[in-house]
């Protein structure tokens, strides 16, 4: 087959026409077949050697890691609060007669309060007080009666005993005269039977007489306990009344009284607070990280201004509620001028020793990271490259780098939630 093309010309004669080359005719896909082989080419370099992003350095912020004292400690807010809270109740239910101190004042240790009114406890102190004076007269009575009894067993005691002498005297007597014969034998035995019945008589009154003292002791030893216990209701009585004057527990400030007049209360009711304002305290909340780093003796201090003033740790509550726990702070020595309850103040918690350590500022590259790897920049400060890292402690400034950096290095604090996946910045 003849592949050569025959023209004819104007002179009647032929022309043979060459073939164009191919790469010539098949330009246009070669040209794309090239341009999708360099995206090919291109997408491999990136994913061998990782994406790179181009930057800014005005949008991002660049620090120099270095060498100095490391102090990890906690900056937080602390409020002033009275170092102690005494709650006021009632100790006997009434009506509400009148208020005599009112919220906000300073009141001292047993100022009054209000007073209550309770006419049925005052009945039945008055039946009480009649109860007690019918015992006393009772138990009068008969004091009187053991000591009539014992005074009429004296006496017959006494009297016997002067028989039972006269009786001896005559009875020696007439054993004289019987020796002499002046009274028989038969008249002899008669006064020493009489002298006999007489003696026996006479120690059986004696022991008796004994035997009453000592119940008579016992009986006075009994009365008086119960005197005793009926004096004591009385007197429980009368304190109960005076429970209806409402009087400060201790000294301090007391807060607005949650009652008015002619209101019913119950026993144990809380009709208010007594602040105790002497000394302050700071209470703040911790994050629960550091629970197991709190202890007291930690040295702390309340900034005010440009003033520093020692603090220390007085009670660590364990309890953690909400991720965090309560931690009580009292001034050590000087405390500002200005403090009030309410008022807030900057709290520093010192949680170590200072010491020397590689440090950098904070950024938000630390919460992206989670402080394993961070960017670092090159000495012609063109371009940072990841590099993985370890952090160590932190404070409200720095952070401690325990490995991957030595002082002078210059890394890339911010911008990291735009950064991506990028491993190595471009920067212009």
């Amino acid at each position: 087959m003849d592949t050569n093309l025959h023209t004819e010309n104007p002179s009647g004669m032929d022309r043979t026409i060459s073939p164009k080359p191919f790469w010539f005719r098949h330009r246009y896909y070669l040209a794309g077949a090239a341009v999708f082989l360099a995206l090919i080419i291109y997408v491999l370099i990136v994913s061998a050697g990782g994406q790179k992003l181009r930057i800014d350095l005005e949008h991002i912020i660049v620090a120099e890691a270095r060498q100095d004292k490391f102090l990890e400690y906690l900056n937080v807010e602390g409020i002033v609060q009275p170092i102690l809270t005494v709650k006021v109740n009632t100790l006997e239910p009434g009506r509400i007669d009148r208020i005599v101190a009112e919220g906000g004042r300073m009141i001292n240790e047993g100022d009054t309060i209000l007073v209550l009114s309770n006419p049925e406890l005052m009945r039945m102190i008055e039946d009480q007080r009649d109860e007690w004076e019918q015992q006393r007269i009772t138990f009068r009575q008969q004091e009187i009666e053991m000591e009539q009894k014992s005074i009429q067993l004296r006496e017959q005691t006494l009297q016997n005993t002067y028989e039972l002498n006269r009786l001896g005297k005559s009875f020696a007597l007439d054993r004289e005269e019987f020796e002499m014969g002046v009274i028989s034998k038969a008249q002899l035995e008669v006064k020493r039977d009489e002298f006999e019945y007489r003696k026996k008589s006479t120690a059986l009154q004696l022991e008796g007489l004994r035997n009453d003292s000592i119940s008579s002791r016992l009986r006075q030893e009994l009365m008086q306990n119960e005197r005793e216990q009926a004096e004591k209701r009385f007197l429980r009585a009368l304190e109960r009344a005076d429970n209806l004057v409402v009087r400060a527990p201790v000294a301090g400030q007391l807060s607005s009284v949650e009652a008015m007049p002619g209101q019913q209360v119950g026993s144990s009711a809380t009709i208010g607070e007594i602040k105790i304002l002497e000394p302050f305290k700071i209470n703040t909340r911790l994050d629960e990280y550091y629970i197991d780093r709190i202890v007291p003796g930690l040295p702390a201090y309340a900034i005010a201004g440009a003033e520093r003033y020692p603090l220390r740790i007085t009670k660590i509550v364990p309890e953690v509620r909400d991720r965090s726990f309560e931690v009580d702070l009292v001034f050590d020595d000087e405390r500002p001028e200005n403090i009030r309850i309410g008022k807030a103040f900057r709290v520093q918690i010192e949680l170590d020793q200072a010491e020397e350590a590689v440090i950098i500022p904070r950024g938000d590259f630390f919460p992206v990271t989670g402080g394993q790897w961070i960017f670092r920049v090159n000495e012609a400060g063109t371009k940072a490259v990841r590099v993985p890292i370890a952090i160590g402690r932190q404070n409200p400034q720095y952070y401690e780098v325990l490995s991957g950096l030595t002082a002078g290095d210059r890394v890339v604090l911010s911008g990291y939630n735009t950064f991506g996946e990028a491993a190595e910045l471009l920067l212009k």
